[in-house]
């Protein structure tokens, strides 16, 4: 069996529950937002500013420029890293943060969600690719839709502006820090359209699937 599940996902998918639910069957540990936390305290960039930066970009210099040193000063950690005679733009040091981060669950059976943690280990030298399942989730956008409806209680105009703008910024900030494209198939050892079985048999089929891996 997989020890390392990664799951992509879009915007409304239901990707989040869909790993977690999965990891609590597997008797695996969860990975999302804990990921925020554990780069904070080992980075010394503060939750909050990580939470911000993550997918509101759409390159790491210009989101830096676009901050101005200002943010720096009023973030707690958040000073620029100087390479040679450069300094490393905040968006790529809460990147750094978060890669360092993710490589150092895979100790553990775990389930990651987001954060280019399919690139980051799948590239790394110290991950074995016989450990490793990276999994897309998409679905139907009319479903997306009604999903963040119920879950952000919004009307459907907001929705639908919400899940083509989230998943751009996901887009943008999976394609400026890795060297794929996100949602490409060729990447992915498999891609699931919750849409089609639901989420409910979506978990059942991929807890199944990966048992058997």
């Amino acid at each position: 069996m997989k020890k390392i599940i990664t799951i992509s996902r879009e915007y409304g998918s239901g990707g989040r529950i869909i790993g977690k639910k999965i990891a609590e069957n597997l008797g695996y540990n969860f990975y999302d937002r804990e990921i925020i936390d554990m780069a904070a305290e080992d980075s010394g960039l503060s939750p909050e500013f990580i939470e911000k930066t993550e997918q509101n970009i759409s390159s790491g210099w210009l989101y830096n420029l676009l901050l101005g040193t200002s943010y720096a000063g009023t973030t707690a950690g958040a000073t620029t890293q100087q390479i040679g005679t450069q300094s490393l733009p905040l968006a790529d040091q809460v990147f750094n943060a978060e890669r360092k981060t993710i490589l150092s669950l895979t100790d553990k059976p775990s389930v990651i969600v987001g954060r280019c943690a399919d690139y980051i280990l799948r590239t790394s030298d110290t991950v074995d690719s016989k450990d490793l399942l990276n999994i897309f989730i998409y679905a139907d956008f009319d479903d997306k839709v009604k999903r963040i409806m119920e879950r952000q209680s919004m009307d459907e105009k907001a929705a639908r502006k919400a899940v083509q703008q989230v998943d751009k910024c996901r887009a943008n900030h999976y394609n400026t820090f890795t060297e794929d494209t996100w949602g490409d198939r060729k990447i992915y050892d498999l891609l699931v359209n919750s849409s089609t079985l639901g989420i409910d048999q979506t978990i059942e089929m991929l807890t199944a699937f990966i048992q058997k891996t």
